[in-house]
């Protein structure tokens, strides 16, 4: 009995371990064929790290080179620019506007065109009055030179001329400056009439005749804009003046004009010299014809007048 047990235990010891050399066995084996598996399946997954490092570099060279080329553009900017015309400081009390300044600019070339434009022109208007002096000599037409003349005249006219209009606002209580310094040759009458020895006869005048010397400077006797510049037969070369508050002033027996119509003067600038006298006034002699009148009727100049 005892022989037999044992040998029943000795059988099945012998079966535990064969079970188990086989059982080890099996998975030796199947950890080897696993393994050989994944490593051929992490050959296709291998991640190139000195690849990464290149690409990485090369991307900070490029993003390096990138940044100099825009350091070195807002350089090149920085110097070619003098200033910015847009650019206004914080709190800055002067505020630029470079569309006027250069509205400006242009205006100003444009004028300084126009002016050399017309000196050229007078230049020229008498370099030909020069040529055609044996001409002229002869009783041929003058219109040339009066043309040069005319040119001349409205070059001076330039320095009295304002390109503001300022208000006009003479009134009943204001006084006027004489134009002239001189006697009263032929007085204002309207009520009755005077009388005046060149015509030999008695009639109104609405105005005054002030005695002068030819060549002697007619001032303007207010601030006004000029309305007319007009020739008639009796007063010679005149010109007319709004004042203001319905006022207007008439100036005749003028020579060299200097003012030109839609210009504004004022109070005691020159806008003419004195003429000498028309057929009109020969016997009375040199004088200036100064008339003035508020809403196209005449008013006596010397109730005005200081």
């Amino acid at each position: 009995m005892r022989r037999n047990r044992r040998r029943g235990l000795g059988r099945e010891r012998f079966l535990m371990i064969a079970s188990a050399v086989l059982v080890l066995g099996s998975l030796t084996a199947t950890g080897l064929w696993l393994g050989r598996d994944k490593g051929g399946q992490d050959d296709g997954y291998v991640v190139d790290l000195s690849a990464i490092e290149n690409n990485t570099a090369a991307g900070r060279a490029e993003e390096e080179l990138s940044q100099t080329k825009d350091m070195e553009q807002e350089a090149v900017t920085a110097d070619d620019l003098d200033y910015d015309p847009y650019f206004q400081e914080t709190n800055s009390q002067k505020v630029e506007n470079p569309d006027q300044s250069e509205s400006e600019s242009m205006s100003d070339g444009a004028e300084q065109q126009r002016e050399e434009q017309r000196s050229a022109k007078i230049d020229n208007k008498q370099e030909e009055k020069q040529n055609s002096d044996e001409t002229n000599a002869t009783g041929e037409t003058n219109e040339e030179a009066k043309e040069t003349q005319q040119l001349i005249e409205e070059e001076n006219t330039t320095a009295l001329s304002t390109a503001m209009q300022p208000a006009l606002t003479f009134s009943d209580s204001d006084t006027l400056v004489w134009p002239v310094v001189g006697n009263i040759l032929v007085n204002y009458s309207m009520d009755k009439t005077v009388y005046f020895p060149t015509l030999q006869q008695y009639k109104y005048n609405p105005a005054i005749i002030i005695q002068a010397n030819e060549g002697d400077l007619i001032t303007a006797a207010s601030a006004g804009k000029v309305t007319s510049v007009f020739s008639d037969p009796q007063i010679g070369n005149s010109v007319t003046m709004e004042l203001g508050g319905g006022y207007e002033a008439t100036y005749g027996q003028l020579a060299n004009v200097l003012v030109s119509e839609g210009s504004y003067v004022a109070a005691g600038d020159v806008i003419a010299e004195v003429a000498a006298p028309t057929k009109y006034y020969s016997v009375e002699g040199t004088n200036v014809y100064f008339k003035l009148t508020k809403d196209g009727s005449p008013v006596n100049p010397l109730t005005k007048l200081n």
